[in-house]
């Protein structure tokens, strides 16, 4: 189940996720992950990246966000966008679109 979150109401939905993965696409085209703490300002996200991490957004700019919620069966949000890095090496998100994504759970009483 998936519910579409505006970009207007961003900042006001991340309050809620304390950290989020940043996932970026390798030279031969794996996901790489960085668990990173939620930093947005003024619309944009902010991270500490490392060298992979880094090397992956120059060559492939398009990146997600991933942040599961903190309880267990709450929405983890994810936000698409583009990322680049700055002069002094922070990663520099700019959500293009955003959701809020809950897997259908099993129920557990059908056995």
């Amino acid at each position: 189940m998936s519910i579409p979150v505006s970009l207007d109401d961003l900042t006001a939905a991340i309050g809620a996720y304390p950290w989020g993965y940043l996932v970026t696409v390798s030279d031969d085209l794996r996901a790489h992950s960085l668990a990173v703490p939620t930093d947005i300002r003024a619309g944009l996200l902010y991270a500490d990246g490392g060298r992979s991490t880094r090397a992956n957004i120059a060559a492939r700019p398009g990146v997600t966000m991933v942040f599961p919620h903190p309880t267990p069966g709450e929405y983890t949000l994810i936000v698409d966008g583009s990322a680049q890095v700055t002069d002094v090496g922070t990663v520099e998100f700019v959500p293009s679109s955003a959701i809020l994504h809950r897997p259908a759970l099993a129920n557990p009483s059908a056995g």
